[in-house]
């Protein structure tokens, strides 16, 4: 195998994993594959791979690390009411 044929994660020679979704590949559908920066990634299904052609960057982040989040107005309500609470509940009664 070349050394740049295949760079998703392997857990054997027949199996990868999706960079989208993460379920495990084996046996990938030549139909299901893509290239990205001279790599290619292997998909469980046509929908991942469509998802990945759109924002390979979303897909390729560090799962890790969290995702900024727009908050807007009821976001940022929300987290100040968290706040006053304690993360607790209201009670109504």
């Amino acid at each position: 195998m070349h050394c740049c044929e295949n760079h998703t994660e392997k857990r054997n020679d027949k199996t990868h994993t999706d960079p989208v979704c993460g379920m495990e590949v084996e046996n990938p559908n030549p139909k299901l594959v893509a290239v990205h920066n001279d790599r290619k990634y292997y998909f469980c299904a046509e929908a991942c791979m469509n998802e990945f052609n759109r924002h390979p960057e979303r897909s390729l982040r560090d799962r890790n690390k969290p995702i900024p989040e727009k908050k807007g107005i009821w976001g940022r309500y929300l987290d100040r009411l968290t706040k006053a609470t304690g993360g607790k509940a209201m009670k109504c009664h």
